[in-house]
């Protein structure tokens, strides 16, 4: 069980974490769907199937703002603590600096395992549903967008314009610019069709019709009549749509272990870099934290507060932001500079550690306390 001034801090640290997360993550949302809304102004997508989409983008932004916005409450509140005189009375009551650290390093070992938790699965997860939920659209739901008298853009090679459409769903007035296969380029005339699903990928049913493609080697048009004809509408005129699938929805033991089938060899440090990035960020949380209660409880109490301690913690934890891009980015073209990634994640830890907890730190903060009261 917690002591009761250990349980007062974790309490306020605990109600500022979750409205910081919760404000940065809605305001994210917001305007990362803002992208999204075409969907539904134009194309006529469901309100239940833009919330789905969103939803699944919510966990990676949790998981990219945890370790700021621990750092950004842990600060705040210590601040505040001292600023009121708090921290002067608790530890005029005997807490050791561990004793006022002890709910904040409690606190960052939680938010530490849930960020280790989204990286290693729930973020993945949400990526992979997310990017397959973007392909049916594209894909198999791409039909139901189709617009009257607009020329539809299905994919980079695959064009359809509809005149109208009747309310029982028969397309009228059709034309389908067809460059998905590389030797040929075909334009499709029908009178009339309708849209079939089938699996991931969109048919369409084309009644009275012609299909008229220019052989390459000959140049010579050749123009091919219909009573019907079924055409698929997918990205790929190969069968079922296929999907690439990005790194950032790969498990752990793909990242680490890349199937060469798959994956292009020269892509295998840039899988591993992300593997690499998921163990280790996690643990900035850590850091973070450790370097929030470094600039609250080190130096010496100020009557108004003091500005220096926390600017200079505001410009550390910006160097790590920038120094975990640079040295991401280094991973990821050289396999030498992997370590990197653990050592920014790491080395804070027992620095601050060092600061807030050494002899000598210990012994002079004592005597400051003894002085302000």
């Amino acid at each position: 069980m917690f002591p009761l001034l250990d349980r007062y801090i974790f309490r306020q640290l605990v109600v500022a974490l979750a409205a910081a997360t919760g404000g940065l993550v809605a305001l994210i949302w917001i305007t990362q769907s803002l992208r999204f809304l075409e969907l539904v102004i134009n194309h006529g997508l469901s309100t239940f199937v833009f919330l789905r989409l969103t939803s699944l983008l919510i966990p990676s932004f949790v998981a990219v703002i945890l370790p700021i916005t621990t750092y950004v409450v842990v600060q705040f509140v210590y601040q505040r603590l001292d600023t009121d005189r708090e921290l002067v009375v608790m530890r005029a009551a005997g807490l050791s600096n561990f004793g006022l650290a002890r709910s904040a390093l409690v606190l960052a070992l939680l938010v530490t395992a849930l960020t280790s938790l989204l990286y290693l699965w729930i973020v993945p997860a949400a990526s992979a549903k997310f990017r397959e939920e973007q392909f049916k659209i594209r894909n198999r739901i791409a039909a139901f967008l189709l617009q009257e008298g607009v020329f539809n853009t299905v994919s980079d090679d695959l064009t359809i314009y509809v005149r109208a459409r009747d309310k029982d769903g028969t397309l009228r007035g059709i034309l389908i610019d067809d460059a998905r296969q590389k030797d040929s380029h075909a334009t499709i005339l029908a009178r009339s069709g309708r849209l079939i699903p089938s699996g991931d990928t969109p048919h369409a049913l084309l009644f009275d019709g012609s299909r008229e493609e220019i052989d390459h080697r000959t140049g010579r048009l050749n123009v091919l009549t219909f009573a019907q004809n079924l055409i698929e509408l997918g990205s790929s005129g190969k069968g079922a749509a296929q999907r690439y699938r990005d790194a950032t929805e790969m498990s752990l033991s793909e990242l680490l272990h890349p199937n060469p089938a798959v994956v292009l060899p020269q892509d295998f440090p840039k899988l591993r870099a992300e593997a690499h990035k998921r163990m280790a960020t996690p643990l900035t949380v850590l850091s973070f934290a450790l370097v929030g209660l470094v600039a609250a409880l080190t130096g010496t109490f100020r009557r108004y507060g003091g500005v220096l301690r926390p600017a200079a913690a505001v410009l550390v934890i910006t160097a790590l932001l920038a120094l975990e891009l640079l040295v991401d980015n280094l991973a990821a073209r050289m396999p030498a500079f992997l370590p990197l990634i653990w050592v920014h994640a790491i080395l804070p830890i027992p620095i601050a550690l060092w600061l807030l907890f050494g002899p000598k730190r210990t012994k002079r903060l004592g005597r400051n306390a003894l002085q302000a009261s």
